[in-house]
This record gives structure tokens, C-alpha cells and sequence, in this order.
């Protein structure tokens, strides 16, 4: 059969030419919409301009196939063979392209919309300025593809290939790059803003002046990348690699990088405005200055003396731990949502709800904290509900009593921190009002033996030095059959609490390093 014979008999309302050998044939500017040419040869076949919306082609032979503004949308080209084909300005929109072979294929400003190219090769394709939005591309291979300025907003790219792909100008915005292959890939000035990067493998990529902003990287590994003038703000970095990364006036306003690696990493000029300097690895970090201001103005920046951040970066999150004799139900469970609730509107401070580690006898609440100065008023809020609260409260403003000023003034720089200290905590204490506060605990959980269990409030600080503030003499003790009475037993077996001595604590305090200095850098800000 011919292309003039499979035309005259397309006319009488055939549709179905399984295997038709066709190649190099004519069929450009005709109708061919719904046409089933499975298994057919078509190499070299000229097809421009051809209407072919909605036809089948699964398994054909197109090689150098030309198909510049063909209509092939919603058609069927499963594991159909494209390789070196001209496609440009094709319309693909919907089409099925699963396991489909596009090597080196002419793809510029074509329509893949909406379409499903599953594990499909374009390897060496051309897809400059070519439409990808909400495309599925997973586990496809983009190898050293040419994606200059294409739309590909969310686009599926889970597990896929892009290993030295040029993706340079491209929209990825809101793209899921999970797992995806990214090596010497070329993303710069590309727009990633909220894609979903993680575990995405992104060695020696060139991400300079890149939009990642609340772009997800976490677990991702950018060892060797270029990040210089990047836009990360608000971006997820946990657990990411970015050893020997170039991080030059990149902006990493309000990012969460716990447990993120920046070994030998360069961060001179960074924007580091609201991003807490806790969680993340920096040895080796070479950095002159970072900027704190809001707008990344540098109307407050920081200077490293002899380009060390060693005395910036903290180890890790300032943390409040209250650690309850019990083990928490549900109902002390919404009980004490409420009150925290209750309470964190009286206290002017950013707290939020407690980590719940559940044992089987026993309850740890961790607060994390943003600043070194919060500790103790966190503290002295999150043990409100507990019947240990005046107790812990009274040891909590003791322990900063009991420091003379003197021994201060003898570590020279230390006083002013204590100062503010004193007068952070008295301000915020200021601002409670203890009779409401106690109005907040709901009468039924005041009477919960959750509440009443015995308590442990421990402090870390941001060197990891720890503070443990009030234990109840009850604390892990269980009934014991020696003594007839509970009074009895607290008088023989229970030694009573001893505070911290006057050293522990104004060891503990001088921990205070650069979370004071960031914290009122921002309220500055």
C-alpha cells in the first residue's frame, strides 16, 4: 500500500492499518484524526501539518519522521520510536508517550500538556521553549536534553534523568523532582519555586541566581553546585548535602536546614534574616559576612572576625524538656492542647506545640526554641498545668537570683548578656497574668492523674549544656511495700530536690552566645 492508497480508503471510512509499511511517504497537511497505524513503518515519512488528534501509533517506526506542527494530541505513541524526528511546534497535548523513544528528537516549543511520557527516552531531545505543564515525566531519560525557557510547571519528574540537561530559564515551578538524576544539570535562573526536590541528586549542578523559594530539598545532595544569587527563602533543607558549595549572596531567609551539611561551603553575603543558626553542620564554612536584614538591604550585617562562624552557628536548637511521670491518654491529651492554647495567647513569645515522645509509662514534651533568652519563660509557662507548677516556677527564678552581677563583671562581655537576660524575663513575666493563666487549665484536667504525675523540667542551650531546673523527689519512684503510709516513705526514701549550684548556672547562662545578638538583630530588623 501507498500513501495515495491508504488516503482513498481513509476517505471511505477505514481507520484501522495495522503494520502498514509507509516509509518515507507523503502524508503532510491531511486528516488523519483517529487513524490506527500501530507496528507501522514510517521512517522518514513526511507528516507536517498533519492531523493526526487522536489516532493510534503505538509501537511505529518514525525515525527522522517529520511532524513540525502536527496535531497529535490525545493520541496513543506507547513505545513508539521518534528518534531524531522533527516535531517542532507539534501539538502533543494528552498524548500517551509511555516508553516512548524521542532520542535526539526536535521538540522545540511543542505542546506536551497534560501528556504521559512515563520512563519515555529524550535523551539529547531539543525541547527548547516547549510547553510541559503538569507533564509526566517519571523515570524518563532527559539526558543532556536542551530544555532552555520550557514551561514545565507542575510537572512530574519524579525519578527522571536530567544528567547535564540544560534546563537554564526553564519554569519548574511546583515540579516534583523527587529522586531525580540531576548531575552537572544546568538549572541556573530557572524557577523552582515550590518544587518538590527531594532526595534529588544535584552534584556539581549550576543553580546560580536559581528561584527556590519554599522548594523542598530535603535529603537532596548539592555537593559542588553553584548556588551563587539564589533565591532559597523559606525552602526545606533537611538533611541536605551542600558540602563545598557556593552559596554567595544566595538568600536563605527563613529556611529549616536541621541536620543540613555545609562542610567547606563559601556563605559570604548570604541573607540569613529569621533563619535560626542551629542544626546545621559548618565546619570548614568560609564566610566574611552574612546579612540579617528583612529585605536583604544590608542595613544589618554581621562580620566574621578572621572569616570564621564558629561563635554564629550554634549546635543545635535551644530546648525546653518537661518530662511527666506518666504516660499521657487521650483525654490529658486534648486537655492539655487546650491549655497550651490558652496559655501561648498570654505569653508573647513564638511558641508552638510541644514534640510528644510517648512511653509506656512515662511523657516527654520537647519545646524548641528559636533563642537562648527563651528558655526560661518557656519553661516557666509550659509547667503551669502540672501540679509541680509553683514549685518549678519558684526554682526557675531562683536560679537567676541566686548570680551576683560581680561574678559577671569579672567575664567582661558576659554582664550585659546577663542584663539583657534579667530583663528579657522579667518583661515577658510582666506580661503574664498568673490568675488568668491558672483560669486557662480546664477544671477536669486539673483533676487528671496525668496532671498531678511528678515532673522533671530539664534546659538545654544551644552549646548543649544542660540545666535541670526541678525534679519531684517522686520522680520514678513506685509504691513501695516497706513503708505502711505514702508519708512514711517520702520522709525515709525520698531525698528533697537540690537546685543547680551558683557555677552550674552561670556556666549554663554564659552558653547565651550569638542567640541573644540574633535575636535582638531582628527585632531591630
Amino acid at each position: 500500500m501507498n500513501a495515495e492508497g491508504l488516503l482513498a480508503e481513509y476517505e471511505t471510512g477505514k481507520r484501522e492499518f495495522p503494520a502498514v509499511c509507509l516509509p518515507e511517504a507523503n502524508l503532510s497537511g491531511v486528516n488523519l484524526s483517529g487513524i490506527q497505524l500501530n507496528d507501522a513503518d514510517l521512517n522518514l515519512a513526511t507528516l507536517t501539518n498533519t492531523n493526526l488528534h487522536g489516532a493510534s501509533l503505538q509501537r511505529s517506526r518514525l525515525t527522522v519522521a517529520k511532524l513540525s506542527g502536527a496535531n497529535l494530541s490525545q493520541a496513543n505513541l506507547r513505545q513508539v520510536n521518534l528518534n531524531l524526528a522533527h516535531l517542532v511546534l507539534a501539538d502533543l497535548q494528552g498524548a500517551s508517550l509511555i516508553q516512548a523513544s524521542l532520542i535526539k528528537a526536535e521538540l522545540a516549543r511543542a505542546d506536551l500538556t497534560d501528556a504521559e511520557l512515563l520512563e519515555a527516552t529524550l535523551s539529547g531531545a531539543d525541547l527548547k521553549d516547549a510547553k510541559l505543564r503538569r507533564t509526566s515525566l517519571r523515570r524518563a531519560n532527559l539526558s543532556r536534553a536542551d530544555l532552555r525557557r520550557a514551561v514545565m510547571t507542575a510537572a512530574n519528574l519524579e525519578q527522571a534523568t536530567l544528567h547535564s540537561a540544560d534546563l537554564s530559564g526553564a519554569d519548574l515551578s511546583g515540579s516534583n523532582l523527587s529522586l531525580a538524576e540531576l548531575r552537572q544539570t544546568n538549572l541556573s535562573r530557572a524557577n523552582l519555586q515550590g518544587a518538590n526536590l527531594s532526595g534529588a541528586n544535584l552534584r556539581w549542578a549550576d543553580l546560580s541566581g536559581v528561584d527556590l523559594r519554599w522548594a523542598d530539598l530535603s535529603g537532596a545532595i548539592l555537593s559542588g553546585a553553584n548556588l551563587t544569587g539564589a533565591d532559597l527563602s523559606g525552602a526545606t533543607l533537611l538533611g541536605t548535602t551542600l558540602v563545598h558549595v557556593d552559596l554567595t549572596r544566595a538568600n536563605l531567609a527563613g529556611v529549616d536546614w536541621q541536620g543540613a551539611d555545609l562542610t567547606g561551603s563559601q556563605l559570604t553575603g548570604c541573607k540569613l534574616y529569621d533563619t535560626f543558626p542551629f542544626g546545621a553542620k559548618v565546619e570548614g564554612v568560609a564566610c566574611k559576612w552574612i546579612d540579617l536584614s528583612r529585605n536583604g538591604d544590608r542595613s544589618q550585617t554581621y562580620q566574621f572576625p578572621d572569616n570564621s562562624v564558629e561563635d554564629f552557628f550554634e549546635h543545635s536548637a535551644p530546648t525546653v524538656k518537661l518530662i511527666v511521670d506518666s504516660r499521657m491518654d487521650s483525654e490529658a491529651h486534648a486537655a492539655l492542647a487546650v491549655t497550651y492554647q490558652q496559655l501561648f495567647r498570654q505569653v508573647q513569645l513564638p511558641l508552638t506545640p510541644p514534640n510528644q515522645t510517648l512511653h509506656r509509662r512515662r511523657t516527654v514534651l520537647t519545646f524548641e526554641l528559636t533563642s537562648d533568652l527563651e528558655l526560661f519563660m518557656t519553661a516557666y509557662a509550659a509547667i503551669f498545668p502540672f501540679g509541680d507548677a509553683q514549685l518549678t516556677q519558684a526554682g526557675l527564678t531562683g536560679l537567676l537570683k541566686q548570680i551576683p552581677s560581680y561574678v559577671f563583671r569579672q567575664e567582661g562581655d558576659l554582664l550585659p548578656r546577663f542584663q539583657q537576660l534579667i530583663t528579657f524575663l522579667n518583661q515577658q513575666r510582666q506580661q503574664m497574668d498568673g490568675n488568668r493563666l491558672l483560669q486557662a487549665i480546664p477544671p477536669a484536667a486539673q483533676k487528671l492523674d496525668f496532671f498531678q504525675a511528678p515532673t522533671q523540667l530539664l534546659l538545654i542551650n544551644s552549646k548543649l549544656q544542660t540545666l535541670m531546673v526541678y525534679s519531684n523527689p517522686l520522680f520514678g519512684k513506685r509504691s513501695v511495700p516497706f513503708f505502711k503510709t505514702a508519708d512514711e516513705f517520702k520522709i525515709n526514701a525520698l531525698p528533697s530536690f537540690q537546685p543547680p549550684g551558683q557555677s552550674q548556672v552561670i556556666e549554663f547562662v554564659a552558653g547565651f552566645r550569638q542567640s541573644a545578638t540574633l535575636l535582638s538583630q531582628r527585632e531591630r530588623g
